[in-house]
């Protein structure tokens, strides 16, 4: 039996492997270079996280509403030749800043130690591990939101108040001497007692904490310290930040008080030391 030799089967032709096109030689761009950490988008992402939370509108508004409330109460109330003549105009048309203060400090210490109660600080942190650039952030967005708003607060509180005024002894325009100087320096000293608020915040990583401290140390304890009968005591009161605060707030100068260009310096002090300390801590201290 005679068998026929079976040839092998004929493969079946392979295309020819492509060339490497010049585009695949060069290396492709990672997602950290599209996504990067910039100081623009640090901010971008404060900025989200500020205006998208419900106790910003809330502290916001009431201290709008508290400042041209008490503003149109005292401008509607006034009545020329009373116990008021004497006061500043500015002084006396947003007498609510003083309330109206205490929800921004509530706002910048919301803005650090609300973070911590709620673990939100470790996802920023995580983002951006450098950690400094987002104190930096918060410090910036949270100080040109309260400047914008509450400087244009004052305008329209004086503009509606001396609506009021327009016949009084109290009447004033802003082209008077030292009044837009006043409304601005009124708005710069909210802005730097809620900075001086949102650093405490971040030192001390406590909500209560942070509340209490602001309250004892810069609202309470200068008015025990003025208790006491010693004039370089007396001449340190000056410059501690509520008292600081109020020089900037006048038009003409108060009695016992500093000028408007050493208080603009002292309460900027104040609050970047604050702010110092915190980002010391924040660079030392784990979250």
């Amino acid at each position: 039996m005679t068998t026929t030799p079976t040839t092998p089967p004929t493969p079946y032709p392979t295309a020819p492997s492509p060339s490497p096109s010049p585009s695949s030689l060069t290396p492709s761009t990672s997602p950290s270079s599209q996504y990067g950490i910039t100081p623009t988008r640090i901010l971008r992402s404060e900025w989200h996280k500020l205006r998208s939370l419900r106790s910003t509108w809330i502290t916001v508004i009431s201290a709008v509403v508290m400042v041209l409330g008490v503003g149109l109460v005292m401008g509607g109330t006034y009545t020329s030749g009373g116990g008021d003549s004497d006061v500043d105009t500015i002084v006396l048309t947003l007498y609510g800043s003083m309330l109206g203060q205490l929800c921004l400090i509530v706002l910048g210490i919301l803005m650090t130690a609300g973070e911590y109660a709620t673990g939100m600080i470790r996802s920023s942190l995580t983002a951006v591990p450098a950690r400094l650039p987002v104190l930096w952030a918060k410090a910036a967005v949270f100080a040109a939101t309260v400047f914008t708003v509450m400087f244009v607060t004052a305008l329209v509180t004086f503009a509606a108040a001396q609506a009021f005024l327009h016949d009084t002894d109290q009447a004033a325009s802003l082209t008077d001497p030292g009044i837009l100087r006043a409304l601005a320096g009124n708005a710069a000293a909210l802005t730097l007692l809620g900075l001086l608020a949102l650093g405490l915040g971040a030192l001390l990583r406590s909500v209560p904490g942070a509340i209490g401290a602001f309250i004892g140390a810069v609202m309470i304890l200068p008015e025990i310290l003025g208790m006491l009968p010693y004039d370089a005591v007396e001449r340190a009161i000056m410059y501690f930040p509520t008292q600081a605060a109020g020089a900037l707030g006048s038009a003409t100068p108060i009695p016992g008080t500093i000028s408007p260009g050493p208080a603009l310096l002292a309460l900027s002090l104040w609050a970047g030391t604050t702010l110092a300390a915190a980002a010391l801590v924040l660079n030392r201290r784990d979250v």
